[in-house]
């Protein structure tokens, strides 16, 4: 068994999969951050809609949320990983917004974009921890906060860095449609329940 271990590994190395493994990461690796985000943000408006699913679907859509953020998070860290050992960034400039010596903006976009997401990851698994009435605003106005971090780390990741290819642009446009749609259903359902509730039984309109 080690034996063919060792020869699978000297083969693939034969092979390039190692450089082409390190040449997919260095681009690829924050396509599915913002990928992986993206749909975090989708599936945590999907756990919200009362009327869109019922209670049981609802728990899954805030597992599948969980999940993805996880998983966004993860893809993050090795995005920041794989920039600053290939020396495309400092550590200094990933940890301290706006301080990259060629791209303090777009850099720094992406580092506040960081920050933001990793705050509203915390603030998710300690919700308990907000359970008083001023407390859930306060959870809420910062889970809110994922949103222009979102808008943050789209921009960071269309012009930090080289032109994005092809198939990157089309992933990044599919996550700006789907996030707009998301928002705009759930901008009209909440329309429509301040109606119905201005226009319920006690209502003398």
């Amino acid at each position: 068994m080690p034996a063919a271990i060792l020869l699978l590994l000297a083969v693939a190395a034969q092979a390039g999969v190692a450089e082409r493994t390190q040449e997919f990461l260095d681009f690829g690796a924050g396509v599915l951050a913002l990928v992986s985000l993206t749909s975090t943000v989708l599936w945590g408006l999907a756990a919200t809609g009362r009327r869109l699913l019922g209670p049981a679907h609802r728990l899954l859509a805030q597992g599948v949320h969980r999940g993805l953020a996880v998983a966004g998070l993860g893809f993050l860290a090795l995005h920041i990983w794989v920039k600053v050992a290939e020396d495309r960034t400092s550590p200094a400039a990933a940890a301290v917004p706006f301080t990259d010596n060629g791209q303090p903006l777009l850099i720094g976009l992406g580092t506040m974009a960081g920050y933001l997401f990793v705050a509203v990851a915390v603030s998710g698994a300690f919700r308990s921890a907000f359970s008083s009435a001023n407390g859930s605003r306060r959870w809420r106005a910062l889970h809110m906060t994922a949103y222009p971090a979102w808008g943050a780390a789209l921009v960071h990741g269309l012009h930090a860095g080289r032109p994005a290819a092809g198939w990157a642009t089309a992933a990044y446009a599919l996550c700006l449609a789907g996030v707009a749609s998301a928002l705009a259903l759930r901008l009209r359902a909440r329309l429509r329940e301040e109606r119905a509730e201005r226009t319920g039984p006690g209502s003398t309109s």
